[in-house]
Parts: C-alpha cells; structure tokens; sequence
C-alpha cells in the first residue's frame, strides 16, 4: 500500500522537551582568559594544597610532642624521687663527718699532756731532775711551767736547748734561776740551780705524725717512713 506524506518537510526537526530543571554553566565567550590568571590560581591551589599538608604534619608533631612531654614528666618526678634520697644520704653523711672531726680534735687533745711528758722527759741531760709541771693556761694553745733543778748552768742551758727542739714545745723561756743549796748523800750539802720554765705545747708537722686509721690499718704520714 502506498502512502502519501501531505505535510511539508521544514527541514527542522522539532526539539524535545526535557522534562525537570535543567542545569547550565555560565558561558565565557567572548571573554579573554590571562595565562598569569591561571597561572595564580594554579599558585594559589598548589598553596592551599601544601597548607593542608603542613597542619596534618604539625599536628602530627605535636601529638608526639606531648607523648615526650608526658614521658619527661613521669621521669622528672621519678629522678626527683631520688634526689631526695640523695640529699638526704648527703645530708647524713655530712653529719657523720662532722662528729668524726669531733672525735678526731677530741683525740687530738687527749694526747698532749703525754706529748709534753714525753718530750721533756727526753730532753732532761744528766746532773738535772724535775720537782713540778703544772699548766698555767685555761685553753688552746697549751702553756706549761716545769721546775727542776740543775748540777750545773751548762746542765740548765742544755736542757732548754732540747726542749725548745722539740717539735711538740714551742717558746721556752727561763722565768727564774737562783742557786740553791741541797742535802745530798748522808747529809752532804750541795749548791745547785733552781729553775722555773715556761713553754707552749705546739702541734708537730704532719710528716712528723703516725695515725691509725678509725677503719683499721697505719696510715703513715707523707715523707715519713716507718720506724
């Protein structure tokens, strides 16, 4: 069967009605695009992006910065824990210390008067004997006064010279002398010189010096060897 078109071909094909809204982006024709334009906006999103990636990094770093701070905190108040036991191992030290040169001036001084016996008696030359020794001062340094008598003034002269030789006497000097006499033998008199001196205890050298230590052992001093 033949058909037979009566309406005329306009040569335009009708459009079709879209249904619902439609969406259309602004259109630039006409205008100039500046490569430098987009060149900055390029700069600027490069800029943003880099922005970005430094606060995620520093956030980063400071998360793990208050991990260290934490961590120093608990060590900080561990070591100050032992601080304190440090100080007050010091502290008992320190007081140890202190009465140990209490017992050791205390020990010092409970020898002299045997230092003095000791060293006057070793200085006494033949023809001379001691009547006194007596201390004459109320503290340190120790001041003494001996009496004696002597054969002869060359008897007296030496022993004065020995005393004073002493390291543990210092400062002798003759107070009186006068010639005496004395009952000898079967009642014999003889003239003699009576004396009075007068010294000062002094502490020796350190090289002169041989201590004990409180733990055991001599300890002998530098430059002294032992006898």
């Amino acid at each position: 069967m033949i058909e037979v078109n009566l309406i005329p071909d306009t040569g335009k094909k009708k459009k079709r009605k879209r249904k619902g809204p439609s969406l259309s982006l602004p259109s630039f024709n006409g205008i100039p695009v500046d490569r430098w334009v987009a060149v900055a906006g390029v700069a600027i999103l490069a800029a943003l992006g880099a922005f970005g990636w430094m606060f995620a990094g520093t956030t980063g770093q400071a998360q793990e910065l208050d991990l260290k701070i934490e961590a120093a905190v608990r060590d900080s108040l561990r070591l100050s824990a032992v601080i304190e036991r440090a100080e007050a191992l010091t502290a008992r030290s320190d007081s140890i210390a202190r009465r140990v040169d209490v017992i050791q001036q205390i020990d010092v001084a409970r020898y002299v008067w045997p230092h003095i016996m000791d060293e006057v008696a070793r200085a006494l030359p033949d023809y001379t004997w001691l009547t006194r020794i007596q201390q004459v001062s109320s503290g340190d340094p120790v001041v003494f006064r001996i009496e004696g008598r002597a054969g002869t003034y060359f008897a007296l002269t030496a022993f004065m010279e020995a005393v004073e030789a002493s390291p543990f006497i210092r400062g002798t000097r003759l107070i009186s002398s006068e010639q005496i006499f004395v009952t000898v033998g079967a009642g014999a008199q003889r003239l003699v010189y009576s004396f009075t001196l007068e010294a000062g205890y002094r502490h020796p050298p350190l090289d002169y010096l041989e201590t004990e230590s409180l733990f055991g052992g001599i300890v002998m001093a530098p430059g002294r060897e032992e006898e």
